[in-house]
């Protein structure tokens, strides 16, 4: 195994650019500039800031990126073409991407070349770049389809000729896990000198665990995008990578993941797309609990059905009052709305508060429950103490 444990991980997060290209989504220059600035805050490394040669709009709004004097390392994505890296230099950057379709399909169906002229044609924009003194990252679209062999050749080129890292791309978001592990492995036997960051997509539903299995093959970036905006099924969710790298991989990225929830509010503004309750990690209901079983777990210990504590990613605690509260979860829930009851009282309500849910198809809210105890509970105190 190719072990990652001792080296540095480092994100990529390409929400201003792969997350924007995402069907229908358009970032104001505003809203550009405060998702830079909230992702800078929290400690990504690396932002992938949008296309130069897209335009004159969007080169204004790169080079407003590049005056804010962020810590974060700005870098723009480009074709392998001259003219476009020459349109990310006028923007004031100093690290560009450089991308080419590398699978024989793409190669021979999409740009009608070969794997000669995509090695020719990496060699004069890679050139270019470092004779202007650019960090380079050579991007290999449809990575995840392309021969391995040549992926190496093309790393080879790469690394002579000065590149920093090569991205290795599921474009599509076709792989599995394992065969994530076993490419960008070989890869990194074939180039340890030349750092990998992997690239994926959500098409599969596997572009969290594809990310985290090419850190555990050697990769040291991972491409991200807040919420896992993106292209189709979208990308590799930045709250997802970092959570799951720190809990399930003991890998600490050095990120303020307090701030996680309140980024993805964010974005999901800016994105008009909202965040749903239930999203992994900073959905707004991801810790509520209404099962009794598990509410009165969490109530003696929240490490018994919590993997990690909500502050630690924003977020606060919640218990659900609806069909499957216990005694405890009812106590609690009427705690939360500031009414002290008893667990005799509680089991009082229990029988009412879980039919009226059933009937509802949902929990209830804070004025239902205050509503019920007024009904059932005040009106017993009224009636012991007129006797």
């Amino acid at each position: 195994m190719v072990g990652s444990s001792k080296k540095t991980i480092r994100i990529g997060d390409t929400t201003l650019r792969d997350g924007e290209q995402t069907a229908g989504v358009v970032f104001s220059a505003k809203e550009k500039l405060a998702i830079a600035r909230a992702l800078d805050a929290m400690g990504v490394h690396e932002l992938e800031c949008g296309i130069p040669a897209m335009g004159a709009e969007e080169r204004a709004s790169i080079r407003a990126l590049v005056n804010l004097g962020l810590s974060v390392r700005l870098i723009t994505w480009n074709r392998a073409l001259i003219p476009d890296i020459e349109a990310s230099i006028s923007c004031g950057v100093g690290a560009v991407d450089l991308s080419l379709s590398v699978s024989d399909l793409m190669i021979e169906s999409k740009i009608g070349k070969s794997r000669e002229w995509v090695k020719e044609q990496l060699k004069r924009a890679l050139g270019f770049a470092k004779d202007h003194g650019l960090y380079v990252c050579v991007g290999g679209e449809d990575a995840s389809r392309a021969d391995l062999g040549f992926l190496c050749e093309l790393m080879g080129i790469a690394q002579a000729m000065g590149a920093e890292r090569f991205r290795f791309c599921d474009t599509l978001g076709v792989m599995d896990p394992f065969a994530m592990y076993e490419k960008v492995a070989s890869l990194t036997a074939a180039a340890p000198g030349l750092e990998i960051e992997v690239h994926t997509h959500n098409d599969l539903g596997m572009a969290t665990a594809n990310a985290l299995a090419g850190v555990k093959g050697g990769a040291t970036y991972i491409s991200t995008t807040v919420n896992g905006l993106g292209e189709r099924a979208g990308n590799a969710a930045l709250e997802e990578v970092v959570m799951a790298l720190k809990v399930a991989c003991g890998i600490d990225v050095g990120i303020d993941t307090r701030k996680l929830s309140a980024v993805s509010r964010l974005v999901g503004k800016a994105s008009n797309r909202d965040v749903p309750a239930w999203k992994a990690v900073v959905g707004e209901r991801v810790f509520s609990h209404e099962s009794g079983l598990h509410t009165d777990g969490v109530l003696k210990n929240p490490a018994n059905y919590e993997g990690f504590p909500p502050e630690e990613v924003g977020l606060t605690r919640y218990i659900v009052a609806g069909k499957h509260s216990g005694t405890n979860g009812i106590v609690e829930s009427y705690r939360q709305i500031g009414i002290r009851v008893s667990r005799a009282e509680a089991q009082s309500l229990m029988a009412t508060v879980r039919s009226t849910a059933q009937r509802l198809k949902r929990p209830l809210g804070a004025a239902e429950l205050e509503n019920l105890y007024q009904r059932l509970i005040g009106s017993e105190i009224c009636r012991l103490s007129a006797a």
